[in-house]
């Protein structure tokens, strides 16, 4: 799903561990309780999405990787990826 558009979408409870985010388009996606346990989210967009009771532990994000206002990666157990992905 390498830079693919989910912007909007219920990912609600969806099992995307270990998931390539790369790039991703998540935008206002509804992503609650979703597993994102060791998903790839170099460079993926997560701005305004719903990140409620998702389990993003080892998840990998970078320079590039946006989120949500005030949202804290440490707190969330995300693991820092500074490869330098870029598009």
């Amino acid at each position: 799903m390498s830079q693919g558009d989910l912007t909007g979408a219920n990912l609600s409870g969806a099992n995307l561990s270990g998931a390539n985010l790369v790039y991703t388009d998540l935008r206002e996606a509804d992503l609650t309780g979703a597993d994102l346990t060791g998903a790839e989210l170099m460079g993926a967009d997560l701005r305004d999405s719903n990140l409620k009771a998702a389990d993003l532990t080892g998840a990998e994000y970078n320079k590039y990787t946006q989120f949500p206002e005030g949202f804290d990666k440490q707190t969330a157990g995300l693991v820092w990826n500074g490869s330098g992905t870029s598009k």
